[in-house]
């Protein structure tokens, strides 16, 4: 069960009524955006949802892949959440501007976690995008470690145009993948950036037909498990903590993680 934010209210919706599917394989999860009728549109129940499975993470996952069902990964925010009626049980933007400064903070904070969770050291996260992924799509994209896109993805950044600001944690990936000149030219034109483009700039690590995308993700994902979870999770963290050091901290924080594993696999030798 998840919770749904309607102007600081919540209640209980199931995932399926939400439009999420849920399912674990061994150390691979699949969470499947189920909204096909609506492109995978999201709301406030989506995030907390998605938020409620990271917080419920069994143990043993070690590959978390993000998927959409039907045309699109997601088209983004559901539109319906711009009018005052909303969402029915999933609350509006309308709702939300009447809270309070902390407490509407608090709502996008609990948004956000729903895709800041996909980044920890622990696991890898891939997104498997074909068709659109627009703005909270896009954004869920990258909050995933690794994308593989079909050659009929577009990604667009829309919140800008729709009088928003990119707030569900992607504005850093984008510039950390692209640049800032390049994020910046992204994000105030709103364009669409195609999938071979997308490889080009860094924002996709393989494009692959779209009837290939499963096959793609499943030889991934085996690749990935090859490598065993105690050396991943402190190689992931070393990777995510590089940019924000020097090269002699870097260097300091690797030795760090080799003291532990060498120990760990030479203790009693």
């Amino acid at each position: 069960m998840a919770e749904a934010a309607n102007g600081g209210s919540a209640e209980k919706i199931s995932l399926a009524e939400i439009g999420l599917r849920f399912e674990v394989d061994g150390e691979i999860a699949t969470i499947t955006l189920d909204r096909p009728d609506r492109r995978n549109a999201q709301t406030f129940a989506t995030w907390s949802a998605l938020a409620h499975i990271g917080d419920n993470l069994p143990q043993q996952v070690r590959i978390v892949v993000v998927r959409g069902e039907g045309p699109s990964f997601s088209a983004g925010i559901d539109l319906r959440m711009f009018t005052p009626e909303g969402v029915l049980g999933q609350g509006s933007f309308a709702a939300a501007a009447a809270l309070d400064d902390p407490a509407f903070e608090e709502l996008i904070a609990q948004a956000q976690r729903g895709f800041l969770w996909l980044r920890r050291p622990g696991i890898i996260s891939v997104a498997a995008v074909h068709g659109h992924a627009i703005g909270a799509g896009f954004q869920l994209a990258l909050a995933c470690d690794l994308r593989v896109l079909a050659d009929d993805a577009q990604l667009c950044m829309k919140e800008p145009a729709l009088g928003l600001v990119p707030d569900l944690t992607g504005t850093k990936p984008l510039v950390d993948l692209v640049g800032l000149p390049r994020a910046i030219e992204i994000c105030l034109t709103a364009r669409q950036v195609g999938a071979q483009e997308a490889a080009r700039i860094g924002l996709a690590e393989l494009v692959v037909a779209p009837e290939e995308l499963a096959g793609a993700v499943r030889d991934l994902t085996a690749a990935l498990l090859a490598t065993g979870r105690d050396a991943a999770t402190a190689t992931k963290r070393l990777l995510q903590g590089a940019a924000g050091r020097t090269l002699e901290e870097q260097s300091a924080a690797e030795r760090r993680e080799q003291i532990v594993r060498i120990r760990t696999l030479f203790a009693g030798s």
